[in-house]
């Protein structure tokens, strides 16, 4: 569903350029238990892409001979990759920092009962999207009884240490806006979170990030069906903040798909917008040892305004 392609490339985007490699963000496939409105990605329980076993030993060989500081690891729900846990064991033993993007939902599914436990003993830093601390506004964007089983989720990751004070073991939340709108300030909101979750549900956590919805896939598709499209780009456009082009999360990120293609980014992978876009060949993670990307132009459009308007957005939440 690329429907949203041709309106974003025409679409001026200021020109920014890559600083040095720190993190690989892996998208180990669009299989989820889930199905948000939001979701940039498309992912369901019924996508059957999923990363193999012999793409995630390239991955691996990668980050054995570079000087990766984070793997990031996305989906879907990576977590129902049956290779999750071997990567996740292999790059821990390298002493790379870990990051699962967790639903929360998962944890829930009887197959994954020990998964919880496998995330702590491997001390995996868990991003976790909780759209809203309200129940309602949850479960209409991300399914009937989805807010329920996340806040079991939270208390299960709580009791085993995750956001605790002092603990080593770091519990973030995520929240989107329910629709076409900008997010509410990040340090406001994570004020609102912790207050109403510690006092309801005896929850904590680390620190909220604070995304806009990304107009592609789903969500674009839901505002080209409303005819709210057009609308929203220029609510981004015109909420555009130049500072936050400096740190922008695509400077110092490669995204790898399920199949080992590289992107910018996992909204421009979700887009077919490669690295190297304008060489009109994907390259891929058995490839990456020999190029240095550094100053590289990175492939921009329409969509990035999403990642710059008002306080920033990026998958470690507002840049300013």
């Amino acid at each position: 569903m690329l429907a949203t392609l041709p309106l974003l490339k025409n679409i001026k985007f200021p020109t920014i350029n890559r600083d040095n490699l720190e993190i690989l963000q892996v998208n180990l496939g669009y299989l989820c238990n889930q199905q948000c409105l939001h979701c940039h990605v498309n992912a369901s329980p019924s996508r059957t892409e999923i990363m193999s076993h012999e793409t995630c030993e390239q991955i691996i060989n990668y980050l054995h001979h570079n000087s990766i500081k984070i793997l990031d690891l996305t989906g879907g729900a990576p977590e129902l990759n049956p290779n999750f846990r071997y990567l996740v064991e292999t790059v821990r033993k390298m002493g790379i920092h870990i990051i699962d993007r967790c639903n929360l939902t998962v944890l829930s599914l009887a197959e994954q009962s020990d998964l919880a436990d496998f995330l702590t003993d491997n001390q995996v830093e868990i991003i976790a999207s909780l759209p809203c601390y309200l129940e309602d506004n949850v479960d209409k964007q991300r399914g009937k009884g989805v807010f329920k089983s996340s806040i079991v989720g939270l208390q299960q990751l709580n009791s085993l240490g995750y956001g605790q004070k002092n603990s080593n073991l770091k519990l973030n939340l995520i929240f989107n806006p329910q629709g076409s709108v900008l997010p509410a300030p990040q340090t406001t909101l994570e004020i609102d979170y912790k207050k109403f979750l510690k006092e309801k549900y005896n929850i904590v956590f680390n620190q909220l990030y604070t995304i806009c919805n990304m107009p592609i896939k789903r969500f674009g598709s839901t505002l080209i069906s409303n005819k709210q499209f057009d609308e929203y780009l220029q609510l981004l456009q015109q909420a555009h903040n130049d500072n936050n082009l400096n740190t922008v999360m695509c400077r110092n990120l490669v995204s790898v798909d399920w199949q080992g293609y590289l992107y910018d980014c996992d909204f421009n992978q979700m887009l077919g917008l490669a690295l190297f876009w304008h060489s009109l060949e994907k390259r891929h993670i058995s490839e990456l040892n020999n190029m240095n990307l550094t100053n590289n132009p990175i492939t921009v459009a329409g969509h990035c305004y999403a990642c710059t308007a008002g306080q920033g957005s990026s998958c470690g939440g507002a840049l300013s």
